[in-house]
Protein backbone atom coordinates (compact mmCIF):
# COMPACT_ATOMS: atom_id res chain seq x y z
CA UNK A 1 0.00 0.00 0.00
CA UNK A 2 1.13 3.57 -0.69
CA UNK A 3 1.14 6.18 2.06
CA UNK A 4 1.67 9.92 1.62
CA UNK A 5 2.19 13.11 3.61
CA UNK A 6 0.74 16.28 2.17
CA UNK A 7 -0.31 19.85 2.82
CA UNK A 8 -4.05 20.54 2.94
CA UNK A 9 -5.64 23.74 4.20
CA UNK A 10 -2.29 24.91 5.53
CA UNK A 11 -1.65 21.79 7.65
CA UNK A 12 0.46 18.68 7.08
CA UNK A 13 -1.63 15.51 7.07
CA UNK A 14 -1.12 11.90 6.03
CA UNK A 15 -3.13 9.26 4.28
CA UNK A 16 -3.27 6.19 2.08
CA UNK A 17 -3.45 6.36 -1.70
CA UNK A 18 -6.58 4.49 -2.70
CA UNK A 19 -5.76 4.91 -6.39
CA UNK A 20 -3.87 7.40 -8.54
CA UNK A 21 -6.42 10.12 -7.84
CA UNK A 22 -7.77 9.68 -4.28
CA UNK A 23 -6.27 9.82 -0.79
CA UNK A 24 -7.94 8.24 2.23
CA UNK A 25 -6.95 10.71 4.94
CA UNK A 26 -5.78 9.01 8.13
CA UNK A 27 -4.66 11.84 10.40
CA UNK A 28 -2.66 14.98 11.05
CA UNK A 29 1.10 15.32 10.70
CA UNK A 30 3.45 13.31 8.51
CA UNK A 31 3.72 9.51 8.50
CA UNK A 32 5.90 9.27 11.64
CA UNK A 33 3.10 8.36 14.05
CA UNK A 34 1.61 5.90 11.58
CA UNK A 35 4.96 4.14 11.12
CA UNK A 36 5.37 3.93 14.89
CA UNK A 37 1.94 2.28 15.24
CA UNK A 38 2.43 0.05 12.21
CA UNK A 39 1.22 0.78 8.71
CA UNK A 40 -2.42 -0.34 8.48
CA UNK A 41 -3.47 -2.87 5.88
CA UNK A 42 -6.98 -1.46 6.01
CA UNK A 43 -9.05 0.94 8.04
CA UNK A 44 -11.63 3.61 7.49
CA UNK A 45 -10.39 7.10 6.62
CA UNK A 46 -11.54 10.29 8.29
CA UNK A 47 -12.33 11.59 4.80
CA UNK A 48 -11.19 11.22 1.20
CA UNK A 49 -9.48 14.01 -0.72
CA UNK A 50 -8.44 14.30 -4.37
CA UNK A 51 -4.71 13.85 -4.86
CA UNK A 52 -4.73 16.82 -7.23
CA UNK A 53 -6.07 19.10 -4.49
CA UNK A 54 -3.13 18.69 -2.10
CA UNK A 55 0.61 19.36 -2.15
CA UNK A 56 2.69 16.25 -1.48
CA UNK A 57 5.48 16.56 1.07
CA UNK A 58 8.27 14.21 2.10
CA UNK A 59 6.57 11.15 3.64
CA UNK A 60 8.78 11.57 6.72
CA UNK A 61 9.91 15.14 7.29
CA UNK A 62 12.05 14.87 10.43
CA UNK A 63 13.08 11.26 11.08
CA UNK A 64 15.13 10.59 14.18
CA UNK A 65 18.01 9.43 11.98
CA UNK A 66 18.73 9.83 8.29
CA UNK A 67 21.55 7.42 7.44
CA UNK A 68 23.13 6.88 4.05
CA UNK A 69 25.50 4.32 2.55
CA UNK A 70 28.51 5.46 0.54
CA UNK A 71 30.13 3.41 -2.22
CA UNK A 72 27.54 0.63 -2.24
CA UNK A 73 27.47 -0.12 -5.99
CA UNK A 74 30.59 -1.50 -7.63
CA UNK A 75 30.04 0.34 -10.91
CA UNK A 76 29.71 3.66 -9.06
CA UNK A 77 32.97 3.04 -7.21
CA UNK A 78 34.92 2.31 -10.40
CA UNK A 79 33.34 5.07 -12.52
CA UNK A 80 34.85 7.69 -10.21
CA UNK A 81 38.32 6.13 -10.29
CA UNK A 82 38.16 3.78 -7.31
CA UNK A 83 39.36 0.20 -7.25
CA UNK A 84 36.77 -2.59 -7.11
CA UNK A 85 35.78 -3.31 -3.52
CA UNK A 86 36.15 -6.73 -1.88
CA UNK A 87 33.01 -7.12 0.21
CA UNK A 88 34.65 -9.74 2.41
CA UNK A 89 37.25 -7.22 3.60
CA UNK A 90 35.18 -4.16 4.40
CA UNK A 91 32.10 -2.98 6.25
CA UNK A 92 29.28 -0.76 5.00
CA UNK A 93 30.26 2.91 4.90
CA UNK A 94 27.47 4.75 6.69
CA UNK A 95 27.15 8.47 7.30
CA UNK A 96 24.46 10.82 8.58
CA UNK A 97 22.58 13.56 6.75
CA UNK A 98 20.77 16.28 8.73
CA UNK A 99 16.96 16.45 8.76
CA UNK A 100 17.19 19.93 7.22
CA UNK A 101 18.38 18.22 4.03
CA UNK A 102 14.96 16.58 3.60
CA UNK A 103 12.51 17.97 1.06
CA UNK A 104 9.58 16.44 -0.73
CA UNK A 105 8.49 15.89 -4.33
CA UNK A 106 8.34 19.06 -6.38
CA UNK A 107 10.48 21.05 -3.96
CA UNK A 108 13.08 23.45 -5.33
CA UNK A 109 16.58 22.68 -4.04
CA UNK A 110 18.70 25.79 -3.48
CA UNK A 111 22.19 25.67 -4.96
CA UNK A 112 24.57 26.37 -2.06
CA UNK A 113 27.11 29.18 -2.08
CA UNK A 114 29.89 26.88 -0.86
CA UNK A 115 30.03 24.72 -4.00
CA UNK A 116 29.55 24.94 -7.77
CA UNK A 117 29.75 21.18 -8.37
CA UNK A 118 26.36 19.80 -7.34
CA UNK A 119 25.62 16.22 -8.31
CA UNK A 120 22.75 13.72 -8.23
CA UNK A 121 22.47 10.21 -6.74
CA UNK A 122 19.23 8.24 -7.19
CA UNK A 123 18.77 5.80 -4.32
CA UNK A 124 16.41 3.39 -2.62
CA UNK A 125 15.43 4.63 0.85
CA UNK A 126 14.45 2.18 3.60
CA UNK A 127 12.15 3.14 6.49
CA UNK A 128 12.52 1.27 9.76
CA UNK A 129 9.25 0.08 11.29
CA UNK A 130 10.21 -1.13 14.77
CA UNK A 131 13.19 -0.87 17.13
CA UNK A 132 16.18 -2.84 15.88
CA UNK A 133 19.34 -3.54 17.85
CA UNK A 134 21.92 -6.20 16.94
CA UNK A 135 19.62 -7.87 14.43
CA UNK A 136 20.93 -10.42 11.94
CA UNK A 137 20.81 -10.00 8.20
CA UNK A 138 18.47 -13.00 8.05
CA UNK A 139 15.93 -11.18 10.23
CA UNK A 140 16.59 -7.58 9.19
CA UNK A 141 13.81 -7.17 6.63
CA UNK A 142 11.25 -7.93 9.34
CA UNK A 143 12.09 -4.53 10.80
CA UNK A 144 11.26 -2.59 7.61
CA UNK A 145 8.05 -0.57 7.39
CA UNK A 146 8.50 0.34 3.74
CA UNK A 147 10.54 1.96 1.01
CA UNK A 148 10.78 5.31 -0.79
CA UNK A 149 12.57 6.87 -3.73
CA UNK A 150 15.32 9.30 -2.74
CA UNK A 151 18.09 11.47 -4.15
CA UNK A 152 21.35 11.88 -2.23
CA UNK A 153 22.22 15.26 -3.76
CA UNK A 154 25.93 15.94 -3.21
CA UNK A 155 28.40 18.81 -3.47
CA UNK A 156 31.58 17.34 -4.99
CA UNK A 157 33.86 20.18 -3.88
CA UNK A 158 33.73 22.86 -1.21
CA UNK A 159 34.91 26.46 -1.38
CA UNK A 160 34.77 28.38 1.89
CA UNK A 161 36.38 31.48 0.48
CA UNK A 162 39.92 30.98 1.77
CA UNK A 163 42.89 28.81 0.84
CA UNK A 164 43.26 25.46 2.58
CA UNK A 165 45.65 22.51 2.63
CA UNK A 166 43.60 20.20 0.46
CA UNK A 167 46.37 17.56 0.34
CA UNK A 168 45.37 16.57 3.87
CA UNK A 169 43.25 13.41 3.67
CA UNK A 170 41.15 14.60 6.58
CA UNK A 171 40.29 17.77 4.66
CA UNK A 172 39.19 15.69 1.68
CA UNK A 173 37.01 13.43 3.86
CA UNK A 174 35.31 16.25 5.74
CA UNK A 175 34.73 18.17 2.51
CA UNK A 176 33.10 15.05 1.06
CA UNK A 177 30.96 14.67 4.18
CA UNK A 178 29.99 18.35 4.33
CA UNK A 179 28.94 18.06 0.70
CA UNK A 180 26.09 15.79 1.82
CA UNK A 181 24.67 18.21 4.38
CA UNK A 182 23.27 21.20 2.49
CA UNK A 183 19.63 22.22 2.73
CA UNK A 184 17.44 20.25 0.34
CA UNK A 185 20.05 17.58 -0.38
CA UNK A 186 17.79 14.64 0.55
CA UNK A 187 14.56 14.65 -1.48
CA UNK A 188 12.22 11.82 -0.43
CA UNK A 189 8.95 10.57 -1.93
CA UNK A 190 6.51 10.78 -3.52
CA UNK A 191 5.15 8.04 -1.27
CA UNK A 192 6.11 5.33 1.19
CA UNK A 193 5.39 1.88 -0.22
CA UNK A 194 4.72 -0.69 2.49
CA UNK A 195 7.22 -3.54 2.71
CA UNK A 196 4.60 -6.19 1.98
CA UNK A 197 3.68 -4.44 -1.28
CA UNK A 198 7.27 -3.78 -2.35
CA UNK A 199 8.42 -7.39 -2.39
CA UNK A 200 12.14 -8.06 -2.82
CA UNK A 201 14.08 -4.84 -2.14
CA UNK A 202 16.93 -6.20 -4.27
CA UNK A 203 14.78 -6.20 -7.40
CA UNK A 204 13.88 -2.50 -7.77
CA UNK A 205 14.89 -0.48 -10.85
CA UNK A 206 16.79 2.76 -10.22
CA UNK A 207 16.75 5.50 -12.84
CA UNK A 208 17.53 9.21 -12.85
CA UNK A 209 17.02 11.75 -15.64
CA UNK A 210 18.27 15.32 -15.79
CA UNK A 211 16.11 17.52 -18.04
CA UNK A 212 14.68 14.39 -19.65
CA UNK A 213 18.06 12.80 -20.41
CA UNK A 214 18.79 9.51 -18.62
CA UNK A 215 21.94 9.68 -16.50
CA UNK A 216 21.53 6.66 -14.20
CA UNK A 217 19.91 3.34 -15.03
CA UNK A 218 20.53 0.44 -12.68
CA UNK A 219 18.97 -1.94 -10.19
CA UNK A 220 19.16 -2.55 -6.47
CA UNK A 221 20.26 -6.10 -7.31
CA UNK A 222 23.73 -4.64 -7.91
CA UNK A 223 24.26 -3.36 -4.36
CA UNK A 224 27.48 -4.49 -2.69
CA UNK A 225 25.73 -4.74 0.68
CA UNK A 226 22.06 -5.67 0.54
CA UNK A 227 19.32 -3.79 2.35
CA UNK A 228 19.28 -6.53 5.00
CA UNK A 229 23.04 -6.32 5.47
CA UNK A 230 22.95 -2.53 5.80
CA UNK A 231 20.23 -2.72 8.45
CA UNK A 232 22.06 -5.45 10.36
CA UNK A 233 25.31 -3.48 10.34
CA UNK A 234 23.66 -0.20 11.37
CA UNK A 235 21.86 -1.97 14.22
CA UNK A 236 25.24 -3.06 15.62
CA UNK A 237 26.28 0.59 15.83
CA UNK A 238 23.07 2.13 17.17
CA UNK A 239 19.46 1.34 17.96
CA UNK A 240 17.35 1.88 14.88
CA UNK A 241 13.95 3.32 15.71
CA UNK A 242 10.61 3.51 13.87
CA UNK A 243 10.76 6.19 11.20
CA UNK A 244 14.54 6.10 10.82
CA UNK A 245 15.56 6.25 7.16
CA UNK A 246 18.52 4.60 5.42
CA UNK A 247 19.58 5.64 1.91
CA UNK A 248 21.23 2.61 0.36
CA UNK A 249 23.70 3.96 -2.21
CA UNK A 250 23.62 4.87 -5.89
CA UNK A 251 24.49 3.10 -9.15
CA UNK A 252 26.79 4.53 -11.81
CA UNK A 253 25.97 7.60 -13.86
CA UNK A 254 26.69 10.42 -11.43
CA UNK A 255 27.88 13.76 -12.75
CA UNK A 256 31.26 13.51 -11.03
CA UNK A 257 32.24 10.75 -13.45
CA UNK A 258 32.02 13.11 -16.43
CA UNK A 259 32.39 16.54 -14.81
CA UNK A 260 28.78 17.43 -15.57
CA UNK A 261 27.04 19.20 -12.71
CA UNK A 262 23.65 20.71 -12.02
CA UNK A 263 22.81 24.26 -13.05
CA UNK A 264 20.00 26.54 -11.97
CA UNK A 265 16.75 25.45 -13.60
CA UNK A 266 17.73 21.80 -14.07
CA UNK A 267 15.12 19.19 -13.22
CA UNK A 268 16.05 15.82 -11.73
CA UNK A 269 13.61 12.92 -12.08
CA UNK A 270 14.18 9.83 -9.93
CA UNK A 271 12.14 6.79 -10.99
CA UNK A 272 12.13 3.67 -8.81
CA UNK A 273 9.31 1.77 -10.49
CA UNK A 274 6.67 0.89 -7.85
CA UNK A 275 8.12 3.50 -5.50
CA UNK A 276 7.05 6.26 -7.85
CA UNK A 277 8.67 9.23 -9.53
CA UNK A 278 10.41 11.95 -7.52
CA UNK A 279 10.95 15.27 -9.31
CA UNK A 280 12.94 18.24 -8.05
CA UNK A 281 14.48 21.30 -9.64
CA UNK A 282 17.52 23.27 -8.52
CA UNK A 283 17.74 27.05 -8.34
Amino acid sequence: MRFVSYLRDGKVRHGRLEDDETIAELGDGDLQALVERGLPNHGGPQRTVPLGAVELRAPLQRPGKLLAAAANYQDHVTETGGDPLDKTRLSPRLFLKPPTSIVGPGAVIPLPEVSHEIDWEAELAVVIGRPARNVTADDALEYVAGYMASNDVSARSMDYGFERDTDDKAVWFFDWLAGKWCDGFAPLGPWLLSADAAGDPQAIPVRLDVNGVTKQHGSTKDMIFTVAELIAHASRLMTLEPGDVILTGTPSGVGAATGEYLRAGDEMTVDLGPLGTLRNTVA
